[in-house]
């Protein structure tokens, strides 16, 4: 990976650490947030038969790093694109 300058290597790197931190950031409320803070107030939701407290602590937050991966992925892939070190 060859970067044009030092400032766009800068550039590339920081917005990647602000993706990651986003992204780090929603699985957190997801698995901890609404998996065991929140569960007591979720619990009094039904979601497809299951409390949603226990669905997000059990199914929920695997489901969501799943969809974050993804995410993370497609970011990646323009943020390359955006700063000419794609592999195409």
């Amino acid at each position: 990976m060859a970067f044009e300058s030092e400032d766009h290597a800068k550039a590339y790197w920081k917005e990647n650490l602000a993706l990651m931190l986003k992204l780090l950031s929603v699985w957190f409320i997801v698995s901890f947030g609404f998996g065991i803070i929140l569960v007591d107030v979720l619990n009094q939701i039904s979601f497809f038969g299951f409390k949603l407290g226990f669905w997000f602590a059990q199914q929920g937050s695997i489901y969501t790093f799943i969809v974050l991966i993804f995410i993370y992925i497609r970011q990646m892939n323009l943020l390359d694109k955006k700063y000419s070190v794609d592999e195409e």
